[in-house]
């Protein structure tokens, strides 16, 4: 197990239609080889004592992507949930789907709701997996309930705060990423947590994603064990958001 472990750790699994392309193959077989090595990471992500996890699967702007591709896309991920949901069970994973799930097919939201409800109570690893998502789009949609809170009085103006925002966030009740990894050699967020990332340390790698490796995250956790994380104060703190932290 990692030394002193960041708690969360969030992930921009960035660069399978490359892959795919480098190794000429379809683009539909670079995001089957993605999917296999995030199924690796919740292995590595256990072993290193890491309690929450969060995979980037699918954003707000890729739903402009071709039919063909988000249709492969989403029949794989119909596929997966099918084939390891017994298996997540069996490493204790729960998992959560945040985003605008409101888009999604009948049948593919039917699998993401029966997959969080068959894996609720599960608790070794929290696997939080953002599928329509848009950090814009979430934070947008607080906004509108908060609004709407205060239109009908259940909300004042002097109780809108950080922590009421967070509460209206998809993400709520889970802890903000320690440390967030993008592959690809891309260095940019691309709509991703923001609000969530204020604090977060970031670490960007030139592997695509289905090359990276148990070995490239063990570099990525070397490196966030030597960070100093000052929250903008002048003393560095401890690396994990709490010692009392738990699986929720």
């Amino acid at each position: 197990m990692q030394a002193n472990p960041p708690v969360h750790v969030a992930v921009v699994m960035d660069g399978n239609g490359r892959w795919a392309t480098k190794n000429k193959v379809t683009r539909a077989e670079g995001h089957k080889k993605g999917a296999d090595v995030a199924r690796q990471l919740l292995e590595w992500a256990g072993e290193a004592g890491i309690k929450y996890l969060t995979l980037f699967a699918f954003s707000s702007e890729n739903w402009s992507r071709p039919q063909e591709e988000v249709d492969a896309i989403f029949h794989l991920l119909v596929a997966q949930i099918r084939e390891y949901r017994q298996e997540l069970k069996a490493k204790g994973v729960r998992v959560k789907f945040v985003g605008d799930l409101s888009r999604l097919d009948p049948e593919v939201k039917e699998s993401v709701d029966s997959l969080e409800a068959e894996l609720a109570h599960e608790h070794k690893l929290f696997l939080q997996i953002a599928l329509s998502y848009g950090a814009r789009d979430e934070i947008v949609a607080a906004v509108k309930k908060i609004v709407l809170a205060v239109q009908e009085n259940k909300v004042s103006l002097p109780e809108i705060n950080e922590s009421l925002v967070q509460s209206h966030l998809f993400t709520q009740g889970i802890p903000d990423p320690d440390l967030l990894i993008r592959t690809s050699g891309e260095r940019r967020l691309s709509n991703f947590l923001l609000w969530q990332s204020a604090y977060t340390e970031l670490y960007f790698t030139e592997s695509l994603w289905p090359d990276f490796s148990q070995d490239e995250l063990g570099q990525a956790l070397s490196d966030f064990a030597k960070r100093k994380r000052r929250y903008g104060g002048r003393q560095a703190v401890a690396t994990e958001q709490s010692e009392q932290c738990e699986v929720i």
